[in-house]
């Protein structure tokens, strides 16, 4: 029984991580624009001193905070983006797990668990896209699932066989 449940803990873990590094393997992640080597070492000041900057560096101080006010929206994007595959992808696992895999029961179990595990990553993915409508459509989303997955898992009533009455 406790094997039981370390495997089906261990499916589930291994399964969201198995999403989760996918789509970061296939799905790369923008890099953040380099700070401009100009502005790395500053010069010691006094004390007393105000630090001066040149045109040039001031140039490239504007260049830079444009370039990262840019690349924050398309990391903003790139999250919900994310989100949005992981949550694909739970809702494919859950579907496999409560449909095709339902007679394999501790693999179908782990499975389940997976596709929650994903669930919870994409909501949390979610959460860094800073998008007040997306993250409550994902929240609403997740809900949603778990009270279908609750329901069907264990309210539903199971139909068992009808056996003819003999007379």
């Amino acid at each position: 029984m406790v094997l039981k449940f370390i495997y089906t803990l261990f499916i589930g873990i291994l399964l969201a991580l198995f999403v989760g590094v996918g789509i970061s393997t296939f799905y790369k992640i923008p890099k953040h624009p380099e700070y401009p080597p100009s502005m790395h070492y500053a010069v010691p000041l006094k004390p007393g001193e105000e630090a001066t900057y040149s045109a040039q560096m001031q140039k490239e101080q504007m260049r830079y905070e444009r370039l990262s006010n840019e690349y924050t929206k398309i990391r903003e994007n790139y999250q919900r983006n994310v989100s949005i595959l992981a949550l694909s992808a739970a809702i494919i696992i859950l579907v496999l797990s409560l449909t095709l895999l339902r007679h394999l029961l501790v693999i179908a179990d782990g499975m389940l668990l997976g596709g929650v595990f994903t669930l919870l990553y994409s909501i949390v993915r979610g959460f860094e896209s800073h998008d007040e409508q997306y993250r409550f459509i994902v929240v609403s989303i997740g809900l949603l699932i778990a009270l279908i997955l609750g329901y069907i898992k264990f309210v539903k009533p199971t139909t068992a066989p009808k056996t003819k009455k003999s007379r």
